[in-house]
């Protein structure tokens, strides 16, 4: 398949921007805290997707509008109309927000979370689903869909929550929907920093690994995923394979060259 450009992709459902190599997606409802729709969930999915195949983006800031990250889906737009659909229709709308986080994993970017105040339901699935988190001191994670009267297992919670927070911790947020705060959070691991200004780190962080050999990053971001459903040998084999693809790169090469020069190497992906 082609290589898709995104750098001039025309979003309909939140804001895209491209500052180089780094796009930042901003969820833009911040008069209702920034809570997502049928069509932003969709547009979000198929967006990720298309990322899968994009050469111009190398790494990718998700954030929400106005001192919040989202809600969760619309009370009126989403909840409201699932009361009344019958099972098909559900199963179509749960498997399309599974697919967000599926497209989120499997992009090779790193994706990167810039994370402020309100963050509940699918917004704090979003959040769990990035590679990397930047939240802000009042941030609040909370995983409500037991106050809507449904389960916690939504958007891979949980698979994914346990492996950043841990069985008991998550256990108790999805069961309660209470809020984790951020002292919390960056105590059981689900941040990578807390800081006053959670974009300015993320764009920090983006533009450093943007810098970096970005094949091997998609590497490692792949075989992240990938081992958590294989044995210890094949996840050592796995990475066998994986590192002696990379030592085939342009940018291996680059790095010895630099080194006997003494010099910083100057990766280009390839």
């Amino acid at each position: 398949m082609h290589a898709n450009k995104l750098a001039d992709y025309k979003a309909k459902h939140f804001l895209w921007e491209a500052d180089g190599t780094v796009a930042t997606i901003t969820i833009n409802r911040p008069e209702r805290k920034n809570p997502l729709t049928f069509d932003s969930y969709a547009e979000l999915r198929d967006l990720f997707r298309k990322l899968a195949y994009a050469d111009d983006i190398k790494a990718v800031i998700i954030r929400g509008a106005g001192g919040n990250f989202s809600s969760g889906g619309d009370v009126h737009e989403i909840i409201g109309p699932l009361t009344q659909m019958d099972m098909k229709g559900l199963l179509a709308f749960t498997r399309m927000t599974g697919d967000l986080v599926k497209a989120m994993r499997a992009c090779p970017q790193p994706v990167i979370g810039a994370i402020e105040g309100v963050c509940a339901g699918a917004g704090a699935a979003i959040a769990m689903a990035c590679d990397l988190r930047y939240g802000s001191p009042d941030t609040r994670v909370a995983y409500l869909f037991v106050r809507v009267g449904l389960a916690g297992c939504d958007m891979g919670a949980c698979a994914i929550l346990p492996r950043l927070i841990g069985q008991g911790r998550t256990t108790e947020l999805l069961l309660s929907g209470r809020s984790m705060n951020a002292e919390e959070g960056d105590r059981w691991g689900f941040w990578n920093r807390i800081d006053d200004d959670p974009y300015a780190q993320a764009m920090t962080m983006a533009k450093r690994l943007v810098d970096g050999p970005n094949f091997a990053h998609g590497m490692t971001k792949t075989m992240l995923n990938q081992e958590w459903n294989m044995t210890i040998d094949q996840a050592i084999e796995a990475e066998a394979q994986t590192q002696a693809l990379c030592m085939q790169t342009a940018d291996f090469k680059r790095a010895y060259n630099a080194f006997v020069k003494k010099e910083k190497p100057i990766f280009e992906g390839n």
